[in-house]
């Protein structure tokens, strides 16, 4: 399928997000015109940073709002468009049959489009590692594009835990095919790791996870890893990703149903993270932050097992370095930068010696 053409236009579901504002900001560096998708344009709070870009004062940017659970909502949206960087987030994931909904408006809109070339879904590593038995990390410990969750394990389907990771899978396959029966248009993933790096508005501090841990090491308290117990964090820059995809929509060297992995495959136990802010950014005078571990005392008696089956896992970037020549930043200056923007954008007032 041929990709979209330079300076043509994209659509950006999700563009305020975490990810998603970097797309947009990335697609217009690039010279291209991009619809942002948000749910309200109205919402300042959330959507004001987008309007302050310079493409927003030329047209080349414009805001659109569209409600996921709503059919038809990307209809007059994607018209026109060459290319779509699908990031929204569903509201739940705790039913697949909902998310199968969702997906089928965001695909039905480009289908009616007639326009749209490539889509790229934003999955997640969950899709690739998320596991009910971590014993299934030590039977396949290579952690690629073509490693899936065990989908056999009958917890999967009782453990609403498991939701996300289900439901990113489902989105992937769903897309794929939508496309591959379409034949005019193909659908690529891209599976982000652990986003770090800088803020672009003050929303986002709570737009995701990692940023926001990072948040409150700053205000002095911060919890251990929840998302998989004593996992270390398995890091990319948001900017990286947002330069993920864009690569994805451009290539001509990837086809449909392909995913990426997007990580530097740089791991750090969130301790570290916490101890690092200090080594990059004295000034600061960051007095550091009391680690809070509120797992379940069954899972802290494992603490060692867990930090071993982790730590025996390997990450793997091979077919996104060089399918899309990708690159990526050393993790330091993505903490660095992520700190810097929590207290410049966020206002956080860390604490101090």
């Amino acid at each position: 399928m041929a990709p979209i053409p330079q300076g043509g236009t994209v659509a950006v579901t999700g563009s305020a997000g975490f990810i998603g504002g970097w797309v947009v900001r990335q697609l217009l560096d690039e010279g291209y015109r991009v619809r942002a998708c948000v749910r309200d344009t109205n919402d300042d709070e959330k959507v004001s940073f987008l309007k302050a870009m310079p493409g927003y004062a030329s047209g080349r940017l414009t805001l659109h709002s569209a409600n996921l659970d709503e059919p038809g909502c990307f209809d007059q949206i994607f018209k026109g468009c060459q290319g779509v960087a699908h990031l929204s987030h569903v509201s739940s994931y705790d039913d697949m049959d909902y998310v199968k909904m969702v997906c089928d408006h965001v695909i039905n809109s480009v289908n009616q489009s007639d326009s749209v070339n490539r889509v790229v879904v934003t999955s997640s590593i969950a899709a690739v590692m998320s596991e009910t038995d971590i014993q299934e990390l030590v039977r396949r410990p290579v952690l690629y594009e073509d490693r899936y969750p065990d989908e056999q394990n009958p917890n999967r389907q009782t453990n609403r835990g498991q939701g996300y990771s289900m439901g990113k899978v489902l989105a992937e396959r769903a897309f794929a095919d939508a496309a591959e029966e379409s034949g005019r248009w193909d659908a690529i993933t891209c599976c982000p790791g652990d986003n770090v790096g800088p803020i672009l508005s003050a929303h986002q501090k709570n737009f995701g996870p990692w940023q926001h841990h990072i948040e409150t090491m700053l205000l002095g308290k911060y919890s251990q890893n929840v998302m998989g117990a004593y996992r270390a964090w398995y890091t990319v820059d948001v900017r990286d990703v947002a330069e993920a995809h864009i690569r994805i929509l451009e290539s001509v060297n990837v086809s449909n149903g392909e995913r990426f992995i997007a990580w530097s495959t740089e791991t750090r136990n969130v301790e570290d993270v916490c101890a690092s802010i200090d080594r990059l950014l004295p000034e600061l005078e960051f007095a550091g932050a009391e680690l809070v571990d509120p797992l379940p005392d069954k899972v802290k008696a494992k603490e060692a097992e867990f930090r071993a089956i982790w730590g025996g896992c390997e990450l793997r970037n091979d077919r996104i370095r060089e399918r899309l020549d990708m690159e990526f930043r050393p993790l330091d200056v993505s903490i660095r930068d992520c700190v810097e923007s929590l207290i410049s954008i966020g206002k956080v007032a860390h604490v101090r010696r």
